[in-house]
Formats: structure tokens, C-alpha cells, sequence
């Protein structure tokens, strides 16, 4: 459902700081129009007949379960106490005194149907009407950017452990295949695999590690076998779990076959194996690797972050790979145009963006001042109208490294716990979004 209209009995707004804010979020969410309907949307797709059935939760119970979650770090197990221990988040999201809190796996199920694009527009409805306001703290004259990581979920990445992973989970689904369908052409390797890569881990030496190695490989090859033949019994199955089962075991065939063909290649033969290649993980296949500075490797997804004087994220964008960031200047600045119709007059860059090209660009759409925090052969009259505009533009861009790690610290944009990739950036708009209403929240209770 979009919304209830007849809401059970509320209890009234604490006096309490954190209370006042939720009480301001909540007024800010219900003035704009639509945002409630849109988080509905997503919803029900894919249901047949939203209309018919119990009734479950709204959109706009939803969304502000999600912001709680956010704005707390809480998992779903502490989500689902602290709506029913307090008063003041039941009243947040739109619980009543005799309502019951839906269970835990139901709140993920919902909070997990909001799609990335949901969450993007509701925060352009929220910057673009602040920057209407009479007295609205962000107008987006005045930008700063900078790009960060925001790591998957997954461990440090080594070809014995990704062999490792494949091996314990095909042996899973291969236990599965036996009871659904008598499958038994298979024998349980995983002590054996798990021995060889903890060997590998703990081997001092090519020459100790390489053998325990092609062991590894020669188990894993076998067990690859068996989920060819399992997923060939299960492939023409009348019932839609064997169907599911056989999806799945071509699913981690299919990375199994990636991992050892990258392990041969690497170990074996000695060869580089770009980035772009390489498994990174079998749970979050689209995990990218990230070389920062050339000193430290991270394993997630590359954020670009445009920021306001007012410390609102005004866009954020996710992109695969290891982009440079010099690919992204005139993009991001444009995406600037788009929210507000018009370019901001100033931009501060961080250093990794500069270049003739994006200063003749970032010129050419209309931005007077173009500061990046480190020259690179330019000269500051090109950028900017004096010194003095310029050093106060690089002290301004140095604000951002603040907001991206408010939004770490606070927002649990340090690590997304959501898995898959839509997910991945449904879990990065929605600490965006939390973040950009508690700051807005603050500016009006100030």
C-alpha cells in the first residue's frame, strides 16, 4: 500500500533533542508530495494484484523505517526491538500504540524492495525545493567534490579462499540436489579443500605453497564436475525449486570455472591478471578492485560526492570499475545543471580532476570559478578571479572530506551489508539520503 489513510493511535513527541529532529524529518517527508506514493510503487511491482491480501506496510512506513535504520546502524534484529521499545521511532514511522511492529524478516523484505532511483529522486525533490525556499540553508551556488570507496562485503580476496568459497558452496547446493532429487554422483570434498587452503595461508615459500595448490585445483575441478551433472539432472525438473536449485549450481559453476582458470594463470603460470578480470568475490561477483593512492586496495565501488555549502550531499554517483576521476568532472557538473537548471557559479575540485580539458569544460557550461585543490600545470587566473578566491575555494573543498566521513561513521557508508549490486547502491542512496534529512533536520531546529 501507498499509504493509510486512517493511521491507529500515535503517541505524542518526547522532549528530547533526537525526538525533535524525528518530529522535523517527519514534517519535511509529509510537506513533500508524492514521496510516500513513489517508495509505494516500488513496492508493489511485480504483484499481480496490490489491491487484494492483508494489509501490509506503506511506502511511507517504509522509507522511514530505512532512515531509522540508517541514521542508526541498527541490524534488523536491533530495527525491529527499538520499534517496539520506543515510542518515538513508532511514532516516526507511522506505527500506532495498539499496532503491531512487523517482523524483522518483514521489514528487510520491504526496506530491500526500495530501488536506488527511488532514493535519488526523493533526495532531488528535497535539494531542489530547499534551494526554492525563502530561507532554504542550500541554494547549490557553491560546490565541492570529491570521490571516495565504499567497500562490499567480502574478505580480503586470495585464490585459495575464492576456491575455497566455491567448493563449501556447490557442496551445499549438491546436498540440496540430493535430497530434491536422489541426486548421489558426488562425494564431499570440503575437509580436504578447506586443509589445502589453509595450508596455502600458512605455507612460507613458493615452493611449499605451489603443491597444495594444484591439490586445491585438482578438488576443485572435481567438485565442478559434480555440479555440471547435478545441474543436468535438476535442468529439466517440473517443479520450480529444482529449477531454482539448477539456476544456482550453473550460477557458482560458472564463477568456479573463473577462479580456477585465474589461479592456474596466476599461480601456476605466473601471469598478471588484470582487475577487470578477476573474481573478486563469489557471494558479490560485481565487487570491483580499487588501487587508492597506489598505496591501499580496497574492494567495493567507486562514490563520486557533490557537496553544499550547507554539508547536504546534493548528487552522488556510483560507478564500476576504477574510473579516474578526471573522467568524471564534466559529467558531475552537469548532473549539477540538471537538478537546479542552471550550473553553480563556483566549483571546488578535488586534485585528481584537473585538467585543461575539464577547466575548458566546467567554463564552457557556465561555472565562473573552477578551483582544483592541486594545480597541475594550471595556472590559478584560469581558474578563478584572484588568489584570494582560490585559497578560499581549496579551504572549502577540504569541508568534503568532513561529510564523507560523517557519512562513514554515521551512516554505514564505510561498508554496504546489503548484498548484490542493486542493493549495493540502493544502500548507498539510502545513508545519503538519511544523512541529508538529519542535516537538514539540525539546520531547522537551530
Amino acid at each position: 500500500m501507498r499509504r493509510h489513510e486512517q493511521l491507529s493511535l500515535t503517541q505524542p513527541w518526547i522532549e528530547h533533542s533526537h525526538a525533535r529532529e524525528l518530529a522535523t524529518i517527519s514534517r519535511m517527508l509529509d510537506e513533500e508530495g508524492g514521496i510516500a506514493e513513489r517508495v509505494g510503487q516500488d513496492l508493489t511491482r511485480g504483484v499481480k494484484n496490490p489491491g487484494t491480501g492483508a494489509r501490509g506496510m506503506s511506502g511511507d512506513q517504509v522509507l522511514r523505517v530505512m532512515l531509522v535504520k540508517q541514521m542508526n546502524g541498527f541490524s534488523y534484529e536491533e530495527l525491529h526491538f527499538h520499534l517496539i521499545d520506543s515510542a518515538s521511532y513508532r511514532t516516526f514511522c507511522r506505527f500506532g500504540v495498539l499496532e503491531d511492529v512487523p517482523a524483522k524478516s518483514t521489514l528487510a523484505e520491504n526496506v530491500k524492495k526500495v530501488r536506488a532511483e527511488t532514493l535519488e529522486e526523493i533526495n532531488r525533490l528535497l535539494v531542489k525545493r530547499e534551494a526554492k525556499a525563502k530561507n532554504g540553508v542550500e541554494k547549490g551556488q557553491k560546490v565541492r567534490i570529491d570521490s571516495t570507496v565504499v567497500e562490499a562485503n567480502v574478505h580480503a580476496p586470495s585464490d585459495a579462499s575464492l576456491l575455497w568459497d566455491c567448493v563449501r558452496v556447490l557442496t551445499r547446493l549438491l546436498e540440496q540436489a540430493k535430497r530434491a532429487a536422489g541426486f548421489t554422483a558426488w562425494r564431499d570434498h570440503t575437509k580436504r579443500a578447506k586443509r589445502r587452503m589453509l595450508g596455502v595461508q600458512r605455507a612460507k615459500g613458493k615452493e611449499k605453497r605451489e603443491p597444495l595448490y594444484r591439490d586445491l585445483l585438482k578438488v576443485s575441478r572435481k567438485v565442478l564436475g559434480y555440479a555440471v551433472a547435478a545441474r543436468s539432472t535438476l535442468a529439466d525438473s517440473v517443479e520450480e525449486s529444482g529449477r531454482r536449485l539448477a539456476f544456482e549450481l550453473n550460477r557458482f559453476r560458472l564463477l568456479l570455472e573463473r577462479v580456477i582458470d585465474q589461479a592456474e594463470r596466476r599461480v601456476l603460470n605466473g601471469e598478471a591478471v588484470s582487475a577487470g578480470e578477476k573474481v573478486v568475490s563469489v557471494f558479490e561477483p560485481h565487487t570491483d578492485i580499487i588501487v587508492k593512492d597506489g598505496r591501499e586496495t580496497l574492494y567495493g565501488h567507486k562514490v563520486f560526492l557533490t557537496g553544499g555549502a550547507s554539508g547536504l550531499v546534493l548528487d552522488c554517483v556510483i560507478r564500476d570499475g576504477n574510473p579516474a576521476d578526471t573522467t568524471l568532472c564534466t559529467s558531475l557538473l552537469e548532473r549539477q545543471q540538471e537538478i537546479y537548471g542552471r550550473p553553480p557559479r563556483q566549483a571546488a575540485l578535488d586534485g585528481g580532476f584537473a585538467s585543461k580539458e575539464n577547466l575548458r569544460e566546467a567554463k564552457a557550461l557556465g561555472v565562473e570559478d573552477v578551483c582544483f585543490s592541486k594545480k597541475r600545470g594550471l595556472k590559478v587566473p584560469d581558474m578563478v578571479r584572484s588568489t584570494w578566491v582560490y585559497r578560499k575555494l581549496r579551504d572549502f573543498r577540504a569541508g568534503i572530506e568532513g561529510m564523507i566521513s560523517f557519512l562513514k561513521r554515521a551512516f554505514g557508508l564505510s561498508r554496504c551489508t546489503w548484498r548484490g549490486e542493486l542493493s549495493f547502491a540502493s544502500y548507498v542512496w539510502s545513508g545519503v539520503l538519511a544523512a541529508n534529512l538529519l542535516t537538514l533536520a539540525r539546520h531547522r531546529v537551530a
